[in-house]
């Protein structure tokens, strides 16, 4: 599995679907490995942000650079991982843990508010002011019995999004 050339074998197939928690079939692990050999232009066992940036639609992203913090080096183990919060047999604790390592760019495992803040800012780009997203932002946070000056870890997280039907309507293809 180090090397791309190669072939998956049962096992490898086995133990990167242990690793994603079943997220993933059998046959689509083979298929996201071969688009794994695909990204991985130079053969070397991972992807580098470049050959993401090759994707349109990642390029595209409005968080593509903090998605390129969590993706940069990956080897297909943690590419599989990674993409495992997208599928639709995530659970939604995967999918809560995944947006919590987006908004925690520092990786200390605390979310402060200008961590949101600049989540926030990727995705409204210029239809928001600054103003406005710090005041979306202090609303929610208050609304969910935070103070702006709060950090959330991960369990915080878990009992803001645990009960909101989270719904992660990015699905990878994987055919």
């Amino acid at each position: 599995m180090g090397n791309t050339s190669s072939m998956l074998t049962q096992y490898d197939i086995e133990e990167v679907q242990q690793h994603c928690q079943n997220a993933f079939t059998q046959q689509e692990i083979v298929s996201l490995y071969q688009r794994f050999c695909q990204l991985d232009r130079n053969n070397c066992g991972f992807i580098s942000s470049d050959e993401f940036l090759s994707i349109p639609e990642f390029a595209v992203n409005p968080l593509s650079q903090s998605l390129l913090r969590m993706l940069d080096g990956l080897n297909f183990k943690e590419f599989v991982a990674f993409l495992s919060a997208f599928s639709p047999r995530a659970t939604l604790h995967q999918k809560i843990l995944f947006i919590f390592k987006l908004y925690d760019t520092d990786c200390n495992g605390k979310v402060t508010f200008h961590d949101m803040l600049r989540a926030l800012r990727d995705l409204s780009g210029s239809f928001m002011s600054e103003q406005q997203r710090e005041e979306v932002l202090t609303q929610v946070l208050e609304e969910a019995g935070y103070a702006k000056d709060s950090s959330l870890v991960l369990s915080d997280f878990v009992k803001i999004l645990g009960n909101s039907g989270l719904k992660m309507e990015v699905e990878i293809p994987v055919d």
